[in-house]
């Protein structure tokens, strides 16, 4: 896709242009290295965005840096874009620090905002009407002057159209006169609805006859379905970041609006092909913002082709596209199957093909009883599919464990007056053998899982490669106090960087903890390919 021009309200092709990097990082909670932002933009340039907003050169030295850093990469698709304001109202555009720093960025393309609302001239920059126009055609023309690409944001634009549209319209004429390509209509408050946007950007394309794009906030969450309904209505530019990051309730979320403007709008947004990247992109992105990923988020989340009801899954089963709008593959996701209380015998069976389950001589119905059962009592498998993967291996007809825990014990005290104990003792049955080992540590569960370490590292010496990563504990219903139940979520990793999440509920907090450790030890040895018959 060639991204060396604007596009007219006919073309089949919508530029998209990237603001992670400087409205993106408005956001609270969003802070990015320098080293950081290169990478994003790293990634960004591989995915096709046609522009990649660094920063504010003359806001912070961060900015400032980047710049500088980012004139000695090779920029293969996207364009580096510099964003400032129009110039000071008694300062000449060549005398204007925020423009001289416009230009010391050395990127090809500069964006500039001026007021367009009535109400911000007059009472935030405090000049008259007619001298702002001044200030925005000033400013386009001497980054035109200087050989950059402009692109105009009007900031406050659909705030400004409703108070005097005629002015607002006064300010893109200006830009047009100073040289600006394309004219961003910015919702900058984030108050715009979907209906209002199109009737105001398919009065201002009649009005103008130059290329226009949009700038939305999500204050209403609406920014994406104003930005659809702006393109609509012949907007060809779109402005948003990953995610949605941005200040106040965020901006434009680009990981939805890009794949319903090329698979719903039949509108092209990116090269051939790379939509399938828009997960990968999603999760990079995120992880370097150290921004926990929405796993409900349209096309990206986890959740976005997770199927938990038992009517869905029977009809998925049958046919893919009977609860899905897309194939998710298009957009670098798949489809789950989740297994709770609301499951069907579809459910089970296609859990069971994709943990890779053999479900011969597995009675399904008596699975399923199980698991609705276990789910009553506090259990919940949508995160812990290993503990779901041996439910359904303890069902089989002819399953043998590896291991029975016959019977435990766990002390808990201190001694000295200060040093805390805890020393568990198993007895654990593998095989025709049994062995009574008993083990201390830190706490009550660590004391029980080194004394049942003990009991099967003859048997299994593999279960040395097998380390807990994580332990968390949900309290099922707190107005019972200290008698609630509990659940006990662990994840389990080996030394092949293999992960897995394993369950336990109980009205004891050990015996929740031991269930699930005991479920992370045998489905690890599993995975290892053992039986109870391996010896060393």
């Amino acid at each position: 896709m060639n991204n060396s021009s604007p596009e007219g309200p006919d073309s089949g092709v919508v530029r998209v242009y990237d603001t992670t990097l400087r409205d993106g990082t408005q956001g609270e909670g969003v802070s990015l290295t320098v080293a950081d932002k290169l990478r994003i933009a790293r990634r960004l340039d591989q995915f096709g965005v046609a522009f990649i907003e660094g920063g504010w050169p003359g806001s912070n030295p961060k900015d400032a840096e980047f710049f500088a850093r980012a004139r000695d990469e090779e920029w293969k698709t996207s364009k580096i874009a510099a964003f400032g304001s129009t110039r000071r109202a008694k300062v000449a555009p060549e005398d204007d620090a925020n423009l001289k720093m416009l230009i010391d960025a050395g990127t090809p393309v500069c964006t500039v905002f001026g007021k367009s609302w009535t109400l911000h001239v007059t009472e935030v920059i405090r000049t008259t009407l007619d001298n702002n126009l001044t200030l925005i055609e000033d400013s386009c023309a001497f980054l035109k002057a200087q050989g950059r690409r402009v692109i105009f944001d009007a900031e406050h634009f659909f705030d400004g159209y409703a108070a005097d549209a005629s002015y607002a319209c006064e300010c893109l004429q200006a830009a047009i006169r100073g040289g600006a390509e394309v004219l961003v209509l910015c919702d900058t408050n984030g108050g715009g609805v979907p209906w209002r946007v199109l009737n105001v950007v398919k009065e201002v394309v009649a009005k103008v006859n130059h290329p226009i794009g949009i700038h939305a906030h999500n204050d209403t969450g609406c920014a994406v379905a104003n930005s659809l309904t702006a393109v609509r209505a012949g907007a060809r530019h779109i402005q948003g970041t990953v995610n949605g990051y941005g200040e106040r309730c965020g901006n434009a979320n680009l990981t939805v609006a890009i794949p319903n403007l090329e698979l719903k709008l039949n509108l092209r947004c990116l090269p051939e092909g790379h939509l399938r990247e828009l997960g990968e992109v999603s999760r990079y992105v995120a992880e370097i913002a150290n921004m926990t990923p929405d796993e409900s988020m349209p096309y990206v989340g986890r959740s976005a082709f997770a199927h938990k009801g038992g009517v869905h899954v029977a009809a998925m089963r049958r046919h893919g596209a009977s609860y899905q709008h897309i194939d998710p593959e298009l957009v670098g996701n798949s489809m789950r199957v989740l297994v709770s209380e609301l499951s069907g015998r579809g459910n089970v069976l296609s859990k069971a093909e994709e943990l890779g389950v053999n479900v011969d001589g597995l009675d399904e119905v008596a699975a399923l009883q199980a698991l609705k059962e276990s789910e009553a009592r506090g259990f919940s498998y949508e995160g812990a599919e290993a503990s779901f993967a041996m439910l359904l291996e303890r069902r089989k007809s002819d399953h043998r464990p590896l291991f029975t825990v016959v019977e435990y014990q766990v002390i808990v005290g201190m001694r000295q007056g200060s040093e805390q104990y805890s020393e568990a003792t198993v007895k654990v049955l593998v095989g025709d053998r049994t062995y009574h080992t008993a083990g201390d540590g830190i706490g009550p569960v660590a004391a029980l899982d080194c004394a049942l370490r003990k009991a099967l590292v003859a048997d299994h010496p593999t279960i040395e490669q097998i380390h807990l990563a994580d332990y968390k504990v949900r309290i099922l219903d707190g107005a019972y106090g200290t008698e609630a139940a509990t659940r006990v979520l662990i994840d389990n990793r080996d030394e092949h960087n293999r992960f897995w999440s394993t369950v336990g509920a109980s009205h004891n907090i050990i015996e929740a903890s031991l269930q699930a450790v005991v479920d992370g030890l045998e489905y690890g040895l599993r995975q290892n390919g053992l039986s109870d018959t391996d010896r060393t």
